[in-house]
């Protein structure tokens, strides 16, 4: 599609995310846009609002090409691979996709017994994210999830076996009843299983969720301390590195869509409650849009009505670009603040050096000339306080 602003060299890259908002049930701990599917799930008409959004959204890619794509939710695997391949092949038709563009699917392990991989793998989808959570059928009765120990290893079998050569188990710890025992069981299981990629993150409490009206019983603190010690210490010990707060992977494997986000890089947000990031050169802004949330209003809305579009003003920018940038052991290219952030370096560094004198951030050479800003140890530990510094007056 055609647009009056014409691509800039200095643009970031451009990745999609594509939002599924059903699941089987809604979980108690989950806070994202997701409902309870229907018995019928409009599959064909929620494709084709997905593609005419698709389609409204080209405009703003610039010429250039879809670096990622990640179909999240809700629960992705609901949907069969046809349907997720038509908008795979829209994408490519209306904006176009890199080479070897990373294509993630999250999937339920509770809904891929009859769900077939092989048929997936044709569509381009090049990467699975299994909602594992826990291998303790208790632990997962506790949090709502809708499958058992079982259908985990069954999934992960077929994946594999439709070959299916990176996937990414999705955990967590400091659940109801769990011991830093059971937590540490949890990371010998999925690293038995020799995934690529290893999500692994403290369970938290949100507003709006069952879970915030009804709080569980979790772990003590120090409990929690000792699990995120020795779940460290375990996945660095099987070749795991670390190069995100909450994610490992092994060597080649980081996920390049997540990545994107927390350099700064833009996306395009498609479906029920999507959020997407979007630089313009001319004017220069940088704007925050997101779709509407429900998805009975999502089909029954025209395109253009679907999107509302927020600036990041020039003062909220430090803390947009650090709140993302941090969560990455190595840190940001400083670069990116003028190139991604349209940010004066001068002004950042007035507040970054303070936080550098008290040991919390630094600056490194990650490759050749590439220089970061990345939180030291003692930064990442106490990131939340460090975030605090680069909120506007």
């Amino acid at each position: 599609m055609s647009n009056p602003i014409l691509a800039d060299s200095a643009l970031p890259p451009l990745a999609l995310y594509i939002h599924i908002p059903w699941c089987v049930r809604k979980c108690p701990y989950c806070d994202f846009n997701s409902h309870k599917k229907p018995e019928q799930l409009p599959v064909e008409e929620y494709c084709s609002a997905l593609i005419r959004d698709l389609k409204t959204e080209s405009a703003f890619a610039f010429n250039r090409k879809i670096s990622s794509i990640f179909f999240g939710g809700g629960t992705p695997s609901l949907f069969p691979p046809k349907a997720i391949g038509e908008i795979i092949d829209a994408t490519q038709k209306h904006i176009g996709i890199e080479t070897h563009a990373e294509i993630t699917l999250e999937t339920n392990p509770g809904t891929t017994e009859y769900f077939d991989f092989a048929e997936l793998k044709k569509t381009g989808v090049n990467r699975i994210s299994l909602g594992v959570q826990s291998f303790q059928n208790e632990q997962l009765k506790a949090l709502g999830r809708i499958h058992d120990q079982s259908q985990i290893y069954t999934a992960y079998e077929k994946a594999r076996k439709a070959g299916i050569d990176n996937i990414n188990i999705d955990l967590m710890h400091g659940l109801p009843g769990q011991t830093p025992e059971l937590a540490i069981q949890d990371i010998e299981c999925a690293v038995a299983l020799a995934p690529e990629h290893l999500s692994w993150y403290q369970l938290t409490i949100e507003p709006n969720t069952e879970f915030y009206s009804r709080p569980p019983q979790l772990p003590e603190e120090d409990y929690l301390v000792d699990i995120q010690e020795a779940g460290h210490s375990k996945l660095s010990d099987a070749n795991y590195v670390q190069y995100e707060i909450s994610a490992y992977s092994r060597k080649g494997y980081q996920s390049q869509h997540n990545i994107n986000y927390w350099q700064f890089g833009d996306y395009i947000g498609v479906g029920a409650g999507a959020h997407g990031k979007l630089t313009f050169r001319h004017p220069d802004q940088i704007i925050r849009t997101q779709k509407t949330r429900l998805p009975k209003d999502y089909l029954g809305k025209e395109t253009n009505n679907l999107s509302i579009k927020s600036q990041i003003e020039t003062n909220q920018l430090p803390l947009e670009f650090m709140m993302n940038g941090l969560r990455l052991v190595n840190g940001v290219p400083i670069s990116y603040w003028q190139s991604r952030a349209h940010g004066n370096l001068s002004e950042l560094e007035t507040l970054i050096q303070p936080l550098i004198n008290k040991g919390l951030l630094e600056f490194h050479t990650n490759s050749g000339d590439v220089v970061n800003i990345r939180a030291t140890e003692l930064g990442r530990h106490y990131l939340n306080t460090v975030l605090q510094e680069f909120i506007a007056d």
